[in-house]
């Protein structure tokens, strides 16, 4: 449950980063696009096949990502 809760915690972050949070980092849980990205992928990866969150796909993770100028 608290990775979920992670999850969504980092995915709001992301949110606010491109929105009226400015692109700065300071706003994100980890702190620095890459780490931030690279732990939704490491929570969403870690849940199994039949409990993945069905509010953000790995599609949209990576969508993000390119948003926020991690490739």
């Amino acid at each position: 449950m608290n990775d979920y809760m992670l999850l969504d915690r980092c995915l709001q972050d992301c949110k606010y980063y491109l929105g009226n949070g400015n692109r700065q980092a300071k706003y994100l849980w980890a702190l620095d696009e890459k780490a931030h990205i690279d732990k939704m992928y490491e929570l969403w990866d870690g849940f199994p096949a039949d409990a993945k969150p069905e509010w953000l796909s790995r599609e949209e993770i990576t969508e993000y990502a390119k948003q926020m100028g991690v490739e």
